[in-house]
């Protein structure tokens, strides 16, 4: 899987504005490959549906797939024609690459793809994409599975849908109804941290987004569809299941192994800003307490087994500081993967030492239980060992659990925001975490530390300050001759776009779908 370097941990949801001045809300990519019959229609029905319907200023992308026929040429015609769209040539094939291509470029808050035959009603796009607008969702897909979906297709590509859909539910704890349908939206904000985690470049890209969306906690808004299968598809059914299941074990592989670090996809909870205030709150621990018995049992049950083979050929004492020795190092790996949800390899190393000092404290509290047996009896049943071992696993057992809440896998909801802070190289002010501020971007021309002439070292009792100035100078600055304040005159706000009259409403007419 990749590894390249992430934004960051994703910000609250937030509805976008009324007027989106400057670019598109919505970015509608169509993929295609040797499409020149199909293109010019579809994307003329297209562009009218959303010119007609669409609320805001939308683009259409044509991402062409290194088509070999007339494609590049029609696309190309439509893009010189029509003023909302725009076309892309791509010199290798796969509709993920496409995807993953103009996605990553496109500056509208919301991406969307539909595959280029229109299968799916275009009375679902708005639907589509109206939780991502809101800021209620992270992704939005198209379901011909839901119990509102109306689906028109042969029983065999009904059935390899369903059989997909049951594989993914079964090895990869999918949720979701429908993965490959062509119909998906996203935000901007999650597609930018979440596509250099996708590896696939094909057809597996749309399951292996959805599944990673789903493991990061995102939320992913399905849309029953109206869908109408395509009978001059060029797609290649069985080359595509196997492509599809070979996905399906490398993902799984990556995330039985911790290989990917979905938890800076994490959203803060709620949108509200007093829910991001929270503090020493314990979270997940209702989870983490059953992980963690669950964990124990079976720990236990492998810990007694353990030493059993090990006493046939030692005495307790060393059986039981062997088999505690090997339960404790498993115990923490799981605790550490299946209980307090630590993806990775990262500090895997300091996490085991502790775990062996935890480790300690449990010989130490069987080891006396056992020592204390041995003084009461000079040889004592073996039934009787494994009662007073239980015992004093089941007191180690609580000891464990708060050693590892509290030391071993503490919540890291603090420290990850002071290491945030130290690596971009800021300090936390108040000024940071007004709603809306945001710090200049790279390149653009911003004040220097410190007061200028214009500012006043300290504001007025009473005056509010408008700057955040470092705490830190390092050498002391020349006394400055006062200056008169000048008049601060706010900029003017930005104009209301106009967007241009749309034409009476007509309705959606298929052709395809006139029987």
């Amino acid at each position: 899987m990749q590894t390249d370097p992430y934004p960051g941990t994703l910000p609250a949801r937030e509805h976008l504005p009324a007027a989106w001045a400057g670019t598109p809300v919505l970015d509608v990519v169509v993929p295609v490959f040797n499409e020149e019959k199909d293109l010019r229609p579809c994307v003329r029905r297209l562009h009218e549906h959303l010119t007609r319907t669409f609320p805001y200023a939308f683009r259409i992308t044509i991402a062409d797939n290194a088509s070999t026929d007339g494609t590049p040429l029609v696309a190309a015609d439509l893009a010189r024609r029509i003023e909302e769209v725009r076309s892309v040539r791509l010199e290798r094939k796969g509709r993920g690459r496409a995807l993953r291509t103009v996605w990553s470029a496109s500056d509208a808050p919301v991406l969307a793809y539909m595959d280029v035959d229109l299968s799916t009603d275009l009375n679902a796009l708005l639907p589509l994409v109206a939780p991502l607008i809101s800021g209620h969702s992270d992704l939005a897909v198209g379901s011909r599975l839901s119990r509102g979906s109306r689906v028109v297709r042969g029983a065999r590509r009904e059935f390899i849908s369903r059989g997909y859909n049951l594989i993914l539910r079964g090895s990869l704890q999918a949720r979701f109804s429908d993965a490959q349908c062509g119909f998906k939206a996203i935000r901007r904000d999650v597609a930018q941290v979440l596509l250099p985690l996708v590896e696939d470049g094909g057809w597996f890209f749309d399951t292996e987004l959805l599944v990673l969306a789903e493991r990061a906690g995102l939320r992913i808004h399905e849309v029953p569809v109206d869908w109408v299968d395509d009978p001059d598809s060029t797609v290649h059914i069985v080359r595509t299941a196997m492509e599809d299941l070979k996905g399906v074990w490398r993902v799984g592989s990556a995330l039985a192994t911790g290989a990917l670090p979905l938890d800076r996809l994490t959203r803060p909870f709620g949108d509200d800003p007093r829910d991001r205030d929270l503090a020493d709150v314990p979270r997940g621990l209702a989870r983490q307490l059953v992980g963690f018995c669950a964990v124990g049992a079976v720990s236990t049950v492998c810990y007694l087994l353990l030493y059993s083979a090990f006493r046939a050929v030692t005495g307790p004492q060393p059986a039981n500081l062997l088999a505690l020795l090997v339960s404790a190092v498993a115990n923490t790996a799981a605790n550490r993967r299946l209980t307090f949800r630590v993806r990775g390899r990262g500090g895997m190393v300091r996490h085991q030492a502790q775990g062996l000092v935890v480790l300690a404290i449990g010989l130490a509290l069987t080891s006396g239980s056992l020592a204390a047996l041995n003084l009461a009896s000079s040889d004592p049943a073996h039934s009787t060992e494994l009662a007073v071992l239980v015992a004093a696993n089941l007191a180690a057992t609580v000891l464990r659990f708060l050693l590892f809440r509290a030391w071993v896998f503490p919540d890291r909801g603090p420290a990850r925001a002071a290491d945030t802070v130290s690596r971009t190289g800021g300090t936390p002010s108040r000024a940071t975490s007004v709603r809306g501020a945001t710090a200049p971007a790279p390149g653009s021309s911003a004040p220097a530390p410190g007061p200028s002439p214009a500012s006043p070292t300290a504001p007025s009792p009473g005056q509010a300050a408008s700057w955040t100035t470092s705490e830190a100078d390092p050498a002391p600055r020349a006394p400055r001759t006062p200056q008169p304040e000048k008049p601060v005159t706010p900029p003017p706000a930005p104009a209301r776009p106009q967007f241009p009259a749309r034409p009476a409403r007509q309705p959606d007419h298929d052709p395809r779908t006139t029987r």
